[in-house]
C-alpha cells in the first residue's frame, strides 16, 4: 500500500495509469456511444472529455499538485500534450480506415488503445515534469 501512496516515480506511476484507465474506460464510452458520427467524431468527443477529467485527477491524485498547480494550468498543460496524442490518434484512425473501410468501431477503439498507451508513457514524464515531482512520503 505504501507504493501506491508514496510520491517517488513508481507510486506516481502506479497512480497514473490507474487514472488512465478511468480517463480511458471513459473515452472508450463516449466513443462508442458517438461512433455512429464517425470515428474521427468519436475521437474528439472522447478525447475531449476524457482529457479534462485525467488531468484534473492527475492534478489532485496522481502527482498531488493541487495546491502547486491550477485547474487551468494542468487543462492548459495536461490539454497541449492531449492534442498531441490526439493528433496522433486520428492519423492512426485514418490509416484503419483507408486499409479497412468496413472495420467495426472496435478495430479502431483497439487502435487507439494501443497507439495510446505509448503516448500514455510520454505523457507521464511530460506531467511529472510539469507539475514537479515531489519528495516521497514512504521510507
Amino acid at each position: 500500500m505504501c507504493r501506491v501512496s508514496s510520491d517517488d516515480g513508481p507510486g506516481q506511476f502506479l497512480r497514473f495509469v490507474a487514472v488512465g484507465g478511468l480517463a480511458n474506460l471513459l473515452y472508450a464510452l463516449l466513443f462508442l456511444l458517438s461512433a455512429g458520427a464517425g470515428a474521427q467524431a468519436a475521437n474528439l468527443v472522447g478525447a475531449l472529455a476524457s482529457s479534462v477529467v485525467a488531468n484534473e485527477l492527475h492534478r489532485r491524485l496522481t502527482f498531488r499538485a493541487g495546491q502547486r498547480v491550477s485547474w487551468h494550468a494542468a487543462q492548459w498543460e495536461g490539454g497541449g500534450l492531449a492534442l498531441a496524442g490526439m493528433a496522433t490518434t486520428s492519423v492512426a484512425l485514418g490509416w484503419v480506415g483507408a486499409l479497412a473501410p468496413e472495420a467495426s468501431p472496435v478495430i479502431g477503439l483497439a487502435t487507439i488503445g494501443l497507439v495510446t498507451g505509448a503516448i500514455g508513457l510520454v505523457r507521464f514524464a511530460a506531467l511529472r515534469w510539469a507539475f514537479g515531482a515531489r519528495r516521497p512520503r514512504c521510507a
